[in-house]
C-alpha cells in the first residue's frame, strides 16, 4: 500500500512542478521533459537491466544450485544459524533460506552486485514458500529486505574505480567512511524491524554476533589504516572482491564432485528459472523506474537541494554538505541515478572537494531501496510491502546522517 501512495505521488508532483514552470517561468519543454525521460527510462528498465539481469540471474541460479546440491547452503545454515534463526523466528532452523540469505549477505558484503541481486532474488522466493499470504510481506521477508536495503559492503570496489577514473590523488579515501556509515545504517535498520516485530535484541546470542561483527569491522579497518598504503587498499578491493566473484563456484563445483553430484545438470536445473523470474519482474521495474524518472526530471530534488541549503544557511551551518546531497537524494531512488549524481559531483567540484568526497561516501552508505522493494517483491507477488519501506527509509536516512559526521570527522 505504502509503494502505491509514492508511486502516485511521484507523478502528481512532477505534474504540479511542470505546470508551473510552464504557466508562470514559460517553460514550454516543461512536459516535453518528463514525456522522454518517461520512453527513455521504460526502454532502459528492460533493455539495460531486466536483460542484463536475466544473464546473471541465469549464471547464479545455476551456480546457486550447484552449492544447494553440494550441501553449501545447509553449511552456512548450521553456522549461522544460531543468529539468523532469532533474528527470523518464522523460518526453521536449516531451512535453505538461511544459507541463501547468509550468501546473499555476503556477496553484499564483499561488492559482489552481479552475485548478490540473484542470490537475494532466490532467498526471497524462499522466504514466499513459507508465506501465509501470499501477497503481504511475511515479518522474514521484511527483515531480509531491510538487511539488504542498507547495504552492508566492506569493499566498495566501484566507488573506489570511478575516483580513480576522475583522477582523485587517493581513490580509496573513502573506503573507511563508506564501512562505517553503511555499517550505521544496517544497525539502524535491524534495530527498527526488532523492535517493530518484538525481537529481544539483548539476547546473548545476537549481542555476541553484533560484537563479534563490530569487532571485525573495527579490526579491518585497523588493518587498512595501519597496515597498508593507499594504493594497498585499492588493490586489496579490486583483487579480493574478483578472487571470491571466481572463487565461490569453484568451492561449490569441487563440493559437488565430492558427492558425485551431475555438475553441468544441476547448473542447468538452477539456471532454467533465471529467465523466467527476470521476465516476471519487468513490469514493476519499469513501473517504479518510470515513476522515479519523471521526479528526478521535474526538477523536484533540486527544488529540495535549495530548500535544504536555505535551512541550513539560516542556521548558519557549514553548507558545504548540501553540495553533495543529490547523490543521497537519488541513492534510495536509482542505483545508476546515485551513480550518476556521484560523478557529476565529482565533476563539477573535484573528486577530492569535500563534496566529491562526500558524495562518493553517500553512495556507498545504503542501497536502492525503492528499486530493490519494488524487484524483490515483484519477483513473487507480494503487492503489501506493510512497514517495509518506511523501515528501508530509516536505515538510508541513518547512514546520509552518519555520512555526513563521518565525512566532516575524516575531511573536515
Amino acid at each position: 500500500m505504502a509503494l502505491n501512495y509514492i508511486w502516485i505521488a511521484f507523478f502528481i508532483i512532477a505534474f504540479v512542478i511542470a505546470s508551473v514552470k510552464m504557466v508562470f517561468l514559460g517553460d514550454t519543454n516543461a512536459f516535453k521533459v518528463l514525456v522522454d525521460g518517461m520512453f527513455d527510462s521504460s526502454k532502459a528498465s528492460v533493455m539495460d537491466i531486466a536483460l542484463p539481469l536475466a544473464g546473471n540471474m541465469v549464471l547464479w541460479l545455476g551456480i546457486l544450485n550447484i552449492g544447494e546440491r553440494a550441501g553449501a547452503m545447509n553449511f552456512l545454515s548450521r553456522i549461522v544459524g544460531p543468529f539468523l534463526s532469532r533474528l527470523f523466528p518464522e523460518v526453521p532452523r536449516n531451512h535453505p533460506a538461511t544459507g541463501q540469505m547468509m550468501m546473499n549477505f555476503s556477496a553484499n558484503l564483499l561488492g559482489l552486485d552481479n552475485a548478490a541481486t540473484p542470490l537475494g532474488l532466490k532467498a526471497m522466493g524462499s522466504l514466499q514458500e513459507l508465506n501465509p499470504n501470499k501477497e503481504t510481506a511475511s515479518n522474514a521477508q521484511i527483515m531480509f529486505l531491510v538487511l539488504h536495503t542498507s547495504g552492508l559492503q566492506l569493499l566498495p570496489v566501484t566507488i573506489i574505480a570511478q575516483r580513480f577514473i576522475l583522477h582523485a590523488k587517493d581513490p580509496a579515501d573513502v573506503l573507511l567512511p563508506c564501512i562505517i556509515a553503511t555499517y550505521v545504517a544496517t544497525v539502524t535498520g535491524m534495530i527498527a524491524v526488532a523492535i517493530k516485530q518484538k525481537i529481544n535484541l539483548f539476547d546473548r546470542v545476537i549481542l555476541s554476533w553484533l560484537g563479534g561483527l563490530t569487532m571485525f569491522i573495527a579490526a579491518l579497518v585497523w588493518y587498512f589504516t595501519t597496515q597498508l598504503s593507499k594504493d594497498q587498499i585499492a588493490t586489496v578491493s579490486k583483487v579480493s572482491s574478483n578472487f571470491l566473484l571466481f572463487a565461490i563456484p569453484v568451492i561449490f563445483i569441487l563440493g559437488a564432485l565430492r558427492k558425485r553430484v551431475n555438475v553441468f545438470e544441476s547448473f542447468i536445473d538452477g539456471a532454467k528459472s533465471g529467465f523466467e523470474v527476470s521476465v516476471k519482474i519487468i513490469p514493476y521495474l519499469v513501473a517504479m523506474l518510470v515513476a522515479i524518472s519523471v521526479l528526478r526530471n521535474s526538477g523536484a530534488l533540486d527544488y529540495l537541494n535549495s530548500g535544504v541549503k536555505w535551512a541550513a544557511t539560516k542556521a548558519h551551518l557549514d553548507t558545504r554538505f548540501v553540495d553533495a546531497l543529490p547523490v543521497a537524494y537519488m541513492k534510495p531512488l536509482s542505483g545508476s541515478g546515485s551513480k550518476a549524481m556521484m560523478i557529476s559531483t565529482m565533476q563539477t567540484y573535484g573528486p577530492d572537494s569535500f563534496a566529491g568526497r562526500l558524495g562518493s561516501v553517500f553512495n556507498g552508505s545504503a542501497d536502492t531501496t525503492f528499486y530493490i522493494v519494488a524487484l524483490y517483491f515483484g519477483s513473487v507477488g507480494i503487492k503489501r510491502s506493510r512497514y517495509a519501506i518506511p523501515a528501508g527509509l530509516l536505515a538510508d536516512f541513518a547512514g546520509v546522517i552518519a555520512a555526513i559526521f563521518i565525512s566532516y570527522l575524516f575531511f573536515g
